[in-house]
């Protein structure tokens, strides 16, 4: 029996993790089809991830990339600039990270942090605010207009999910440093940042270079749905790539290697950890007794028409196989799963997978 489907703080229905595992794989493996289009055509893509804090921009990313030869491929995520940085144009720094020929560059935050967080924060004057809405659109007309495909993506999060991703991560030690001051004003500065958000849409939200938002209480949901649409925007076309030829390695002439023990090696130290045997879940449990039941029931029957078939033959063979053949019906559960773990374990695997997507 499948548990109830899982929802997020906001009430929102979750993507089950077998559909969403399945569904991402196959997307990657069209990332990467589409990275070789780009590179086989030199083309330009910049990708602009904006949202609130903890919206899931971070995680989406990372599934984007994970794949993608790093080469063609990286991720600007710029700290906040330097005293020297604040004296030039705004677009400045950001000009150095755009990409050559047969590049995809991912924004984790760009430009458009003096639409958000500067704004509401006070880091940037009226009049610099003013012309940042006035230079947006034609700076990116004009890199546009050179040739570079421009998406931009806002990610939606609710307050109340926010507020639930923001109390695990501090609570989570390998998480917990995403969290920063400036974090914790998003959620006292909640309205200010909607204000700013629907501004900045409005000067920039253009037919040419549109913002797409990405509901993202969900984060399988969002990732799912964002790299879905950028392929869609993409018109790429699978490249054959040509036949990897590995020639044969030849024969070893005149090379003596020097003798290990003049190397320093990194110690094994995999070898010296304990093995762990991983309890199966209740779900899993249940699911193996139920499936061990079965399969001693079905031993049982089994084994009955074998005995039957022994009585009536003649004994040509040992009697110790004829006694083995109608005494293992009777053997208690635990020594039928060490004996066939073919038949009761590969249940367990399944029964597992199970209770994951729930």
């Amino acid at each position: 029996m499948r548990a109830m489907a899982k929802r997020t703080a906001n009430g929102t229905l979750k993507l089950d993790t077998a559909t969403y595992e399945k569904e991402l794989f196959r997307l990657q493996a069209e990332l990467v089809t589409m990275q070789q289009w780009v590179i086989g055509t030199g083309s330009r893509l910049v990708v602009l991830f904006e949202g609130r804090d903890a919206a899931g921009k971070g995680s989406s990313i990372k599934r984007i990339t994970e794949y993608l030869n790093p080469r063609q491929a990286r991720v600007a995520a710029l700290p906040a600039p330097t005293e020297r940085q604040k004296t030039q144009w705004y677009f400045q720094r950001y000009v150095e990270h755009l990409p050559a020929a047969g590049e995809i560059v991912l924004f984790d935050r760009s430009w458009y942090n003096r639409a958000g967080v500067e704004r509401v924060m006070g880091f940037c004057s009226d009049v610099e605010y003013a012309r940042f809405l006035r230079q947006a659109p034609s700076f990116e007309r004009m890199l546009i207009d050179d040739g570079v495909m421009l998406r931009k993506y806002w990610f939606s999060v609710s307050d109340v999910e926010q507020e639930a991703r923001f109390r695990s991560r501090a609570n989570d030690p390998m998480r917990r440093w995403k969290l920063s001051p400036m974090d914790m004003q998003s959620i006292t500065r909640w309205e200010d940042y909607s204000r700013a958000k629907d501004t900045m849409m409005q000067f920039t939200d253009l037919s040419d270079s549109p913002w797409y938002t990405v509901e993202s209480d969900d984060k399988k949901t969002s990732r799912i749905n964002v790299i879905q649409h950028l392929l869609s925007t993409i018109p790429y076309e699978d490249q054959q790539p040509k036949a990897v030829e590995i020639p044969g390695r030849p024969v070893a002439v005149g090379y003596h290697r020097p003798p290990r023990e003049s190397n320093r090696y990194v110690p094994d130290h995999a070898h010296t950890l304990p093995i762990l045997v991983v309890e199966p879940k209740k779900g899993a449990a249940k699911a193996k007794g139920k499936k061990a039941g079965d399969a001693k029931g079905a031993d049982k029957k089994s084994g009955g028409k074998k005995a039957a078939a022994e009585a009536s033959a003649p004994t040509t063979g040992p009697v110790e196989v004829t006694a083995a053949v109608v005494e293992a019906p009777v053997v208690e559960s635990a020594a039928i799963e060490s004996a066939a773990p073919e038949v009761i374990e590969a249940p367990v695997a399944e029964a597992a997978v199970e209770s994951t997507e729930n």
